[in-house]
């Protein structure tokens, strides 16, 4: 006997001949995120089995943020010996109060009892030895949990998983990160679809200070931890800043800065094998994120540029933020370059024909060049 974890993973089992592709994703994953705890990680009828680590609580916590994983239960394994299976499940159901069900899959047709009658009798075995609970088939609250494999299988706590794709299985992505809420949220949404991230920021000090960049790291190895580390490209900006406040329509320089940080980015992304562009923009948040704003910033890549909280509001985005950690980080009262020259009236359904001819005032290439080429990459 011996504990182990028993791990479920969800929507990889609508893939069809490709299945076998994303499991073996997934368990890399795993064993990836387990790495230094010396625990042994196998796949076997359709479940991914974790044991023999000291720490087996760590690493169920640890297991649960593998995107592609969609719940993790403590179990115990054992031989396949019909009443030392039911004096465990017996065993495991004490102090245990209220209402219960026993689940049993039993993929091992050798065993004496079918799936329906091991349930009644582990059922009996359990009320025998803690009187003070009662069954309930429909609303239950804990349900013991039998499998019968290669080894019985016991569990009655089953934690949620983060869910999503096994990361690494739908490319390659580069995400514009600023220090605020939106963005390391639009991070995490595409990565729980399987997407790698890289992120770009955009730093213009004297006017951002280096606790903003520390801020922006941060954030970036937070939600970086669900890929095992996040490559942070930093951008001088304040040059370009400048010379967009010093030369152009006020209400347009707004619109002129996102349009050369697509710019920037674009060239960024393509330099590191990326295939998109995220942002954290969601319609009519503010006066750079109507629809005729984004229509003039995306004509600037012609890469795909997702956003995953395009109509989202801003209190669903905080509580995404709260939920994967971000959220007291991202409200650091540290400046960003989006919050430096900003304008009174910025111009809310911009045109794109104004907007190129306003940039004619500007060196255009050379100030995207000189940024690229003091672009510092850092690992987090």
């Amino acid at each position: 006997m011996r504990d182990v974890l028993l791990v479920r993973f969800g929507e990889v089992h609508l893939k069809g001949l490709n299945r076998p592709y994303f499991l073996k994703m997934l368990v890399n994953n795993i064993k990836k995120t387990l790495e230094g705890t010396h625990a042994s990680v196998w796949l076997s009828d359709s479940r991914i089995y974790v044991a023999g680590a000291p720490d087996m609580r760590d690493c169920a916590e640890r297991v649960r943020r593998v995107f592609g994983v969609y719940s993790v239960s403590p179990a115990v394994e054992m031989e396949k010996e019909l009443d030392a299976v039911c004096a465990q499940a017996a065993r495991m159901m004490q102090g245990v109060s209220g209402t219960f069900k026993v689940l049993c899959k039993r993929s091992d047709k050798r065993f004496p009892l079918n799936s329906q009658e091991l349930a009644v009798y582990a059922g009996e075995q359990i009320l025998n030895a803690n009187p003070s609970l009662s069954v309930d088939v429909h609303k239950p609250q804990t349900e013991m949990w039998i499998e019968i494999r290669d080894h019985a299988y016991l569990c009655n706590t089953e934690l949620p998983g983060a869910g999503g794709l096994p990361m690494g299985t739908a490319g390659r992505a580069l995400l514009l990160l600023s220090g605020g809420i939106d963005s390391p949220v639009a991070g995490y949404r595409i990565m729980r679809r399987g997407v790698n991230c890289q992120a770009v920021h955009f730093a213009s000090p004297p006017y951002t200070s280096e606790r903003a960049k520390q801020k922006v790291l941060e954030l970036a190895r937070i939600i970086g931890a669900y890929e095992y580390g996040m490559r942070v490209h930093v951008v001088p900006f304040t040059d370009i800043q400048m010379a967009i406040h010093e030369n152009c329509d006020p209400e347009y320089t707004t619109l002129i800065m996102r349009r050369f940080m697509m710019r920037i980015a674009d060239r960024i992304a393509k330099q590191n094998a990326c295939q998109a562009l995220i942002t954290g923009e969601s319609i009519g948040q503010v006066a750079s994120q109507t629809m005729e704003a984004l229509g003039c910033t995306d004509i600037m890549t012609d890469l795909p540029v997702f956003r995953p909280l395009i109509g989202h509001d801003k209190l669903e985005i905080i509580r995404i933020a709260e939920h994967i950690g971000t959220y007291e980080t991202s409200i650091l009262p540290y400046e960003d370059c989006c919050t430096v020259f900003t304008p009174r009236h910025p111009a809310t359904k911009p045109k794109k024909d104004k907007a190129a001819y306003e940039e004619t005032k500007l060196d255009a290439d050379a100030l995207i060049n000189a940024a690229l080429a003091g672009t510092e990459t850092v690992l987090v």
